[in-house]
């Protein structure tokens, strides 16, 4: 039989399509030859309140990371996170009780900014001070804390070369802000681990795992940050338990939440913020956590803290990693944030009474409410907005000026117009 050439260059690809097909099938294949999303490492047995357990540690076969884009002439001095006013979806009206996650771009997982020294010098304080009460990690934990350091330790110097820098051997990192160097970190595990995450970024690390059970337990974490609640207080337990008294977390989000932690993989984090109102920079433990707001605190002394939270999946131990970087702003300074204290207002006078007791308003609204009024008032006499503007806060993106990173929602020509 003869090809016609056209016959000829159809059975050459047919060839090299089969032939494809068949090495991207074998290396999907798990070592019994059946298709698989993960290998098994040697079983261990893990003893947990007395009790013996089976536990594998999945190698979770997925699509590598790229590396983060290197801030090449990134400067401390100036430095700062994104602004958490708008990104993430972090201030929302109306606002009620949802997990308001999305996807996180690799660049965004570890943010530093010009308090890095002042965070990095309260933690080591807090770790020396506080021991296991901000410091600790169960033995099932241990193998996950020494792959989140070296997860740290890889990405620090490709995205922030002008502040980190891997030492000639490979294994280990020198901070040059603090000009600590940590040569081989290859070892470290557990509590260890944990400690040098301390020295080289803001970040607190929450760690969690899946049992046997089916359920997400917390099992060790770098907590020196929390704010109002301890980690030594959280430890070994499951989310619904941890959750608890968060208003409508167990009736309404608890399974989606188990569900996405249960299935998301190392090559899909995810990041999340959250917010409170505070009244001083104690980030260990605020006062107001504690005690009413002092009779002589100025409104626009108190701040806005937004905990920017990351998780990612651990490829080679299947831990899940929980990252929070808490970030403080004063709420003096969103005078000149179009829109937001209007908008902030309406949150705190219309939204779930559960939610705002949760978050402890009534110690501090009698003195914030007026002042946000005020704010308001001001902003319409500086044209900031206008009157009509106040019928619908959730717009308060459009009224952002000057540059639109990509976090923030791109402004309409009539709130252009306005500015």
């Amino acid at each position: 039989m003869t090809f016609t050439p056209a016959l000829q260059d159809l059975f050459a690809l047919g060839v090299i399509a089969a032939v494809y097909a068949f090495y991207y099938l074998r290396s999907r294949k798990g070592p019994q030859g059946s298709d698989s999303t993960a290998s098994q490492a040697p079983q261990r047995v893990l003893q947990q309140d007395g009790k013996e357990y089976v536990k594998s540690v999945p190698i979770l076969a997925c699509e590598v990371l790229p590396d983060p884009d290197p801030l090449v002439d990134f400067d401390l001095a100036t430095a700062s996170t994104r602004d958490y006013i708008y990104a993430n979806k972090t201030m929302r009206y109306p606002y009620f009780q949802t997990m308001s996650h999305q996807p996180m771009h690799i660049n965004h997982w570890i943010e530093i900014d010009n308090e890095y020294e002042w965070y990095l010098g309260e933690k080591a304080r807090i770790v020396e001070e506080q021991g296991k009460v901000a410091l600790d990690s169960l033995p099932e934990n241990d193998d996950a804390c020494g792959e989140l350091l070296e997860l740290v330790v890889d990405y620090l110097p490709k995205r922030f070369p002008t502040l980190f820098e891997r030492i000639p051997s490979g294994l280990g990192i020198w901070n040059k802000v603090t000009n600590e160097r940590f040569p081989d970190v290859s070892a470290l595990r557990g509590v260890e681990a944990l400690r040098v995450v301390s020295r080289l970024v803001q970040d607190d690390f929450l760690m969690a795992r899946e049992r046997p059970d089916g359920r997400i337990y917390l099992v060790g974490g770098l907590l020196a940050f929390p704010g109002n609640y301890l980690l030594s207080e959280k430890m070994d337990q499951p989310v619904h338990v941890l959750h608890d008294p968060v208003p409508h977390f167990n009736s309404k989000l608890l399974l989606s939440v188990e569900r996405t932690l249960v299935r998301f993989t190392p090559d899909k984090p995810f990041e999340r913020s959250s917010w409170m109102i505070v009244d001083d920079r104690s980030l260990f433990w605020h006062n107001i956590a504690s005690v009413p707001v002092p009779d002589t605190l100025h409104p626009k002394d108190l701040f806005l803290r937004v905990d920017h939270q990351t998780f990612r999946k651990l490829r080679r131990t299947g831990g899940i990693m929980f990252g929070v970087h808490p970030v403080l702003k004063r709420i003096g300074t969103l005078a000149d944030s179009p829109l937001v204290p209007a908008m902030l207002a309406k949150l705190h006078t219309e939204s779930d009474k559960a939610l705002l007791d949760y978050k402890l308003v009534e110690k501090y609204n009698p003195i914030l409410l007026p002042y946000l009024q005020e704010v308001t008032e001001q902003q319409i006499a500086r044209g900031l907005i206008r009157e009509e503007d106040l019928e619908d806060v959730s717009k308060f993106r459009e009224h952002v000026g000057g540059e639109f990173p990509m976090w923030h929602v791109k402004p309409t020509r009539e709130a252009q117009a306005v500015h």
